[in-house]
């Protein structure tokens, strides 16, 4: 695979010297745009065909609780088998699903059939980020870890900035089930640039004494590691009252701006530009000093964010709110992801990842709190609840663990 640039060329901080990496960055790119304009339509739908904020959060739920789920049996397999091949797979599969999925809405199956392919679709994706979080830093050299890792989440931005806005764009010209049927074309953007690739020979996770490896050994890997705790623990705030935000999106730009899918898809897309910007200079490989001062400030600058957005109807204001949502949201995450998987060795690297990585589950949890609080006291307040709750939980988290402060 990446042999030839980790032996040959001078070590580099800068990831994209690796004629690999780059490979199987342009691949994702494609196949991440597509992602981001299903998720757009997935939600769109179930808000058309029901009129329901707490069915918005229970289909989501349904989207993102495999991933608390199927998290840890992931990581397993990504430190005991071939991590390229694990994802051509997943991949795979989940594209013939994604083509279910659009058929099932292009002959109006009932809504359960509906819920049923997303689950089973969900499944597999729950499977690919910690194998593929896992399998990034095997495409660089050591050296370019850091930036390897803020690009990748530089794409996630990138076609978070592209996907929602076109698929809007789409969904005033099209049916919805074309841009399902779109994503799963898309997938042969990374299946392709899997197949042009090849495992790192070399690296340690393919030996036979690492296939023996367990969960406890990563379980007292983190129950040892204090400051990998308390980034696990501090990721549960953003996740829990943030993050649902995308998923709450639609009922937001509906109720309090009066958008339709175009708005909805802008706002989603400016918030992306926001992350872009978060991760770009990290993506260059720059030293970070302070993470821990850097997260909680994140965090702070995320709720507030979130408290500017619901207190306006203005669209100006709530787009440079959803901005700076996305700027303060995704430098946490990023910051995050990269102080966890330097402190991680190679060989426990899937299965420290499969537990961070489990809090993507968190936040079905809190769409349907917060959808549930809107059904039941409105909008509005469902919107407070996230702002506050991403202030106030950090304070006191913060108080609780002060050697946050010395990540």
């Amino acid at each position: 695979m990446a042999q030839a640039d980790i032996h040959f060329q001078r070590p580099s901080r800068f990831a994209l010297h690796s004629r690999t990496f780059r490979i199987f960055m342009s691949g994702s790119l494609v196949s991440r745009v597509a992602d981001w304009m299903d998720l757009v339509a997935l939600n769109w739908a179930v808000l058309q065909f029901t009129n329901s904020p707490l069915y918005l959060g229970l289909i989501n739920a349904c989207r993102l609780v495999p991933a608390f789920l199927l998290s840890v049996p992931a990581g397993i397999l990504a430190d005991r088998h071939d991590r390229r091949k694990l994802l051509i797979w997943i991949q795979t599969g989940m594209m013939l699903l994604t083509f279910c999925l659009g058929y099932i809405v292009e002959v109006q199956q009932p809504f359960w059939i509906f819920v049923c392919i997303v689950t089973l679709r969900a499944m597999l994706a729950a499977m690919d980020p910690p194998i593929r979080n896992a399998f990034v830093p095997n495409l660089v050299p050591e050296p370019s870890m850091t930036s390897a890792i803020a690009i990748n989440t530089t794409v996630i931005h990138l076609s978070r900035i592209v996907g929602p806005a076109l698929a809007g764009a789409l969904l005033t010209v099209t049916e919805i089930e074309n841009l399902f049927y779109l994503n799963a074309w898309g997938t042969l953007g990374v299946l392709c640039s899997l197949l042009m690739i090849r495992s790192v020979s070399c690296s340690k996770i393919y030996k036979k004494e690492s296939n023996k490896g367990t969960f406890r050994d990563a379980a007292d890997y983190v129950r040892k590691q204090q400051s990998v705790q308390s980034l696990l623990i501090l990721a549960i705030v953003p996740m829990v009252f943030g993050f649902p935000y995308t998923t709450m999106m639609p009922l937001f730009a509906r109720d309090l701006l009066n958008l339709g899918p175009e708005g909805f898809g802008m706002l989603l897309a400016v918030s992306s530009i926001g992350a872009l910007m978060g991760t770009a200079f990290l993506s260059t490989g720059h030293e970070i000093k302070g993470p821990g001062k850097w997260l909680v400030y994140s965090i702070l600058g995320f709720g507030g964010s979130l408290l500017l957005f619901i207190g306006t109807t203005n669209v100006m204001i709530a787009g440079l709110a959803m901005f700076l949502a996305g700027l303060t949201s995704q430098t946490y995450r990023t910051i995050s992801r990269i102080t966890l998987q330097m402190h991680v060795p190679d060989q426990l690297r899937g299965r420290v990842l499969s537990i961070a990585l489990m809090d993507r589950g968190l936040i079905p949890l809190g769409a349907i709190l917060i959808g549930a609080v809107a059904g039941w006291t409105g909008t509005i307040w469902a919107g407070a609840l996230m702002g506050i709750g991403c202030i106030a939980v950090t304070f006191l988290i913060v108080t609780a663990r002060p050697q946050i402060w010395r990540l």
